[in-house]
C-alpha cells in the first residue's frame, strides 16, 4: 500500500472502500470479483415507445397553497364529505387521495371521467411531503386566498411548479368575504412571475369559493380541459410502476400504505417492493374504503398485507416472490453497506488520532488532551400516525437548536406510543413525540413513573413551540446585571479599629435609585470597574441602616476593599438569570 502511494491508509484498522480493495487485488495480479447476485434489483419499466397507442388515465391533481388557504375545504366541497372539520387546528396533517368523477368535454365518447386529487399539508413543516405530491402529479391546483395573498407556502409552490414540467391552475379563494380585492391578489402573483391569462398569460386563473361552492364547476373545467391537452396516457397492463404517498399501521390489518398507480395494474396477490420494504397485497380499499380488485393508473389505493412500513415517497414495483426477496435482501445490504461508508472517515480519523496520542505519550511528549464537550441533546423518540407525518416532525424539530444545545432524533415509528418506546426513552434518557396518535392509559402510567416525558399534539406547529422551549432550557441562562442605584463618593474618612487597625469610609451621596446593604456592589472609576463585592457596613448619622433612597448621604465601606477614591462612583446591582435564546 505504501509502494502504491496509500501512506495513509496504511495502518492495520484501516478500513478499505471496495474501490480501494479491487486496485489492492489487481496490485498482486488478483482478479477481483464482482458478485451479480449482489447487485440484483427492480427496476421501473422502460417507458413505452408508443404512448400515443395506449389508453388515457386519470389526471392526478394536486392542491396546494398556504396554510389555512382554503384546500381542504375546496376539496370537502368537491367531494361532499366533511373531512375538514375533522382536522386538528385546520391543518391537513398528512396527504388525502381521492377520485371524483367529472364530466368531459363533448369531442368526447364517454359521458364520466374520473380526476384524482391530492390534498398535501400548507404548513412550512411539511415541505417534503408537498415536493413528493409534486412529484407524481400532473395538474397544480394553487389556492391563494383572497383576504391573505402571497404567503411563503405560496412561494414555495411557485417554486416547484417552475422546477417541474406540471400544469398549473390558479383558484382564488374565499371571494365570498365581503370587502376583498381579487385584483390586488392577481397584481401579487404577477409580480412573483405568474403569467396568468388574464393579464394575457397562459396560466388560467379561477375565482372560487369553497364554503359556498361558487365557481367550482369552472375550476373542475378547467383541470378537465388543461389534463385533456396533456393527452395523459399509460399501460392499463403489465408491470406496476406507483408511489407510497402515506403509510401507516391499522387496527386489525397491521402495516398499510397509499399507493397511487402511474402505469401497469394492481390485484390482490401481488408481490410488491418499496424501498426496503415488500408485500403480497391481502386487501385493497379507495378512499371511501370499498374494497377494489383492480387499480389502474391514476387511481390511489390503499394495500394491506405489508411485511414492514413502507416509507412515503418510495417507488412501488412489482416481480415475482423470488426477484421481489432477492431485491429486499440486496437493497437492505446496500443500505447497510452506504452507512458505514457514511462513518468510515470519521472512524479512520479517531483511529489516526489515536495511534498518535499513542506515539506522542510513548515518547514522552504526552500533553494534556483538552476534552472538547459537545452540545447538550433533547434526545427525542417520535411516534405519528402516519409515516409521511413522522417524516414532516422530524425534519421540521432537527433544526431547532444552535453548537450549544440541539434536537437529536433516537428513533421515529408509526402507531400508538408502546411500553417498548417508555423502554427506549428512558435508556436513551429522551423525550417522547406523541404526534396525532394515542397515548394508553396504562402506557401513560408507566411514562409516569419511569419519569418519561410525553409531549403529545395534532397540530405540528404546537410541538415545534413545545421542543423549542425545552431546547432553550438546555442552554446556559444569561446572567444580566441590573443596576438598582448609584452613589457619588464626595469624602473619605479613615476610621480607627481595635489592634491599630484602621478601615476607609467614604462619605457617599445618593445620586440614583436606592442604595442596599443586601445588593452587590461595584465601585467604577473613569468608566472602569475596579472592584465587585458587597457592603461591609450602610450608616446614616452613626446608625446603620440598610438603604438609603436618593439625595440622601451616608457612610459606606466595601468589604475587602480600601482603595476608595473622591469622584469614584458606587454602583448597586443584582444579578437575574434569563433563559438562554437560540
Amino acid at each position: 500500500m505504501i509502494r502504491t502511494g496509500m501512506e495513509a491508509e496504511a495502518s492495520y484498522d484501516h478500513m478499505l472502500t471496495s474501490d480501494y480493495a479491487s486496485l489492492l487485488a489487481m496490485e498482486f495480479r488478483r482478479n477481483p470479483i464482482v458478485n451479480d447476485e449482489a447487485a440484483f434489483d427492480i427496476y421501473s419499466p422502460v417507458p413505452h415507445p408508443d404512448p400515443t397507442t395506449l389508453s388515457e388515465r386519470p389526471p392526478v391533481v394536486t392542491i396546494m397553497g398556504h396554510v389555512d388557504h382554503g384546500k381542504t375545504t375546496l376539496l370537502d366541497t368537491l367531494r361532499s364529505t366533511s373531512v375538514a372539520k375533522g382536522e386538528a387546528g385546520g391543518i391537513t396533517q398528512h396527504i388525502g387521495a381521492f377520485s371524483v368523477p367529472v364530466p368531459v368535454s363533448g369531442n368526447s365518447s364517454e359521458p364520466m371521467r374520473t380526476i384524482t386529487f391530492l390534498d398535501t399539508p400548507g404548513h412550512a413543516a411539511f415541505s417534503a411531503m408537498r415536493a413528493r405530491g409534486a412529484g407524481v402529479t400532473d395538474v397544480v391546483v394553487l389556492v391563494v386566498a383572497a383576504d391573505d395573498g402571497i404567503m411563503p407556502q405560496t412561494r414555495e409552490v411557485l417554486n416547484l411548479v417552475k422546477n417541474s414540467k406540471v400544469g398549473m391552475v390558479v383558484a382564488i379563494n374565499k371571494v365570498d368575504k365581503p370587502g376583498v380585492d381579487v385584483s390586488k391578489v392577481e397584481h401579487a402573483l404577477l409580480s412573483e412571475g405568474v403569467q396568468l391569462e388574464t393579464f394575457g398569460g397562459d396560466i388560467p386563473v379561477v375565482h372560487v369559493s369553497g364554503l359556498t361552492g361558487q365557481g367550482l364547476d369552472q375550476l373542475v373545467e378547467t383541470i378537465s380541459v388543461l389534463a385533456e391537452m396533456q393527452d395523459l396516457r399509460a399501460e392499463r397492463e403489465g408491470t406496476l410502476q406507483g408511489y407510497v404517498l402515506e403509510s401507516k399501521v391499522a387496527k386489525g390489518l397491521g402495516p398499510v400504505g397509499t399507493v397511487l398507480v402511474l402505469r401497469g395494474c394492481l390485484k390482490p396477490g401481488q408481490h410488491i417492493i418499496c424501498g426496503s420494504a415488500s408485500a403480497k397485497v391481502r386487501v385493497m380499499n379507495d378512499h371511501n374504503g370499498k374494497p377494489v380488485k383492480i387499480a389502474h393508473p391514476g387511481m390511489a389505493v390503499t394495500v394491506s398485507g405489508w411485511k414492514e412500513l413502507p416509507n412515503a415517497g418510495d417507488e412501488v414495483l412489482t416481480g415475482s416472490e423470488a426477484d421481489v426477496k432477492k431485491a429486499v435482501i440486496n437493497r437492505v445490504r446496500k443500505a447497510e453497506i452506504e452507512a458505514s461508508l457514511t462513518d468510515l472517515e470519521a472512524i479512520n480519523e479517531q483511529r489516526r488520532s489515536d495511534r498518535e496520542q499513542r506515539e506522542a505519550t510513548e515518547d514522552g511528549q504526552e500533553e494534556k488532551v483538552q476534552v472538547l464537550e459537545g452540545p447538550k441533546e433533547l434526545r427525542l423518540i417520535i411516534k405519528g400516525d402516519v409515516s409521511g407525518s413522522v417524516e414532516a416532525v422530524k425534519g421540521a424539530i432537527e433544526s431547532i437548536g444552535n453548537s450549544v444545545a440541539k434536537v437529536k432524533v433516537v428513533s421515529t415509528g408509526v402507531g400508538d406510543v408502546s411500553d417498548s418506546d417508555i423502554l427506549r426513552a428512558k435508556t436513551a434518557g429522551g423525550t417522547i413525540i406523541a404526534f396525532n396518535v394515542k397515548v394508553p392509559r396504562p402506557v401513560e402510567s408507566e411514562a409516569h413513573s419511569q419519569q418519561v416525558p410525553i409531549l403529545a399534539s395534532s397540530v405540528i406547529y404546537k410541538l415545534i413551540d413545545d421542543v423549542t422551549a425545552r431546547v432553550i432550557k438546555l442552554l446556559p441562562p444569561m446572567i444580566e446585571k441590573r443596576v438598582s442605584g448609584e452613589a457619588t463618593v464626595l469624602a473619605l474618612f479613615d476610621i480607627h479599629l481595635k489592634g491599630k487597625k484602621t478601615t476607609q469610609v467614604g462619605g457617599c451621596r445618593v445620586s440614583n435609585g436606592v442604595v442596599s446593604r443586601s445588593k452587590q456592589a461595584r465601585v467604577v472609576r473613569n468608566g472602569h470597574i475596579i472592584h465587585e463585592g458587597r457592603l461591609d457596613t450602610l450608616k446614616q448619622h452613626k446608625v446603620d441602616v440598610m438603604e438609603i433612597s436618593k439625595g440622601n448621604e451616608c457612610g459606606l465601606n466595601l468589604a475587602d476593599f480600601n482603595d476608595l477614591r473622591v469622584g469614584d462612583t458606587i454602583e448597586m446591582y443584582e444579578e437575574i438569570e434569563l433563559p438562554g435564546t437560540l
